[in-house]
């Protein structure tokens, strides 16, 4: 049993093309938990329950919370999900819908995760966000299933937080033979650490989150993130907050399916198109979804941001 659905490869209509090249959606934003994370962290928490492990806990105000509240209902495993003060309303009841106990602490990701870990016993599983050899595992599976599909992509296009997304992805290119397929490494600006890393030539530490993009909102990403740069093409690219949120709604309006700030930073890049892309004929974009963000308040983005 596998606690990830296979989701749907769609070609989109709706991204600015030129002659030849197609555009490809994986559409992660259909997982039952509502994101990408799923993958990996089902993937985990199976892994440890056969280990041996009686409770799980996580450490994220966010859509790896929700998948591993959600990973450990299907199991029937208990779980207990730190979030920091700044988690939101819909994120902690969309926690506590799945089942799980919250506890909040701290005014960041760092302060709840140092509490997750403190709170680690004999017989616990700790479901890091991004940074785990088996979440990557998990989330390459999505390549394999565009493998299977019979695509594929010159480029694969997807969103950086903390580089779980990313490791799992190129993981699961190199799997397939696919080592010479550039990713496409987008943030928005305010959360754009990878980015920033990779132009300094070592691993940057954000002095805090400004974007709105709160999924992307990993100050520092992981070594492994950092390190796959040297041995496989990563283009790192920075759209704003309100290319981001636009991409939402125009993605909405296109393809009826709501995802947060965070997914809409790779789907800004498809939908500007232009020089980055332009090598490139079919182009496969990671919809890696989210479910803190709800159609009320992007339209209030739209609305309100400069």
């Amino acid at each position: 049993m596998t606690l990830h659905i296979e989701t749907p490869l769609l070609a989109s209509g709706a991204m600015p093309v030129r002659p030849g090249q197609s555009v490809w959606l994986k559409m992660e934003a259909l997982q039952p938990s509502g994101s990408f994370k799923l993958r990996g962290i089902g993937h985990a928490c199976e892994q440890y329950a056969l280990r041996g492990a009686r409770r799980f806990l996580s450490s994220s105000g966010g859509n790896a919370g929700i998948a591993a509240a959600h990973a450990g209902r299907r199991l029937g495993i208990p779980v207990t999900v730190v979030v920091p003060e700044t988690a939101s309303s819909r994120a902690r009841e969309l926690i506590g819908r799945e089942g799980a106990e919250i506890v909040v602490h701290g005014a960041s990701f760092q302060e709840a995760n140092a509490l997750a870990q403190s709170m680690l016993g004999e017989h616990d599983a700790f479901i890091h966000p991004f940074d785990d050899p088996l979440l990557w595992e998990g989330h390459a599976g999505m390549i394999d299933e565009v493998a299977q599909a019979g695509l594929q992509p010159d480029a694969v296009v997807l969103s950086v937080g903390g580089g779980g997304l990313l490791c799992g992805v190129v993981e699961g290119l190199q799997r397939n033979g696919w080592d010479r397929v550039p990713v496409i490494a987008v943030e928005t600006a305010g959360a754009d650490s990878y980015a920033r890393s990779l132009r300094a030539g070592t691993l940057l530490e954000l002095p805090a989150i400004t974007s709105i993009a709160t999924s992307l909102g990993a100050r520092k990403v992981s070594q492994q993130a950092a390190a796959l740069a040297r041995r496989h093409p990563v283009v790192p690219v920075v759209v704003s907050d309100r290319e981001a949120v636009e991409a939402c709604l125009r993605f909405m309006d296109d393809h009826r399916v709501v995802v947060e700030p965070a997914c809409g930073a790779s789907l800004a890049l498809a939908y500007r198109g232009g020089e980055v892309l332009a090598d490139y004929a079919r182009v496969l974009v990671i919809v890696c979804g989210g479910v803190t963000a709800t159609v009320e308040q992007l339209q209030r983005w739209g609305r309100d941001l400069p």
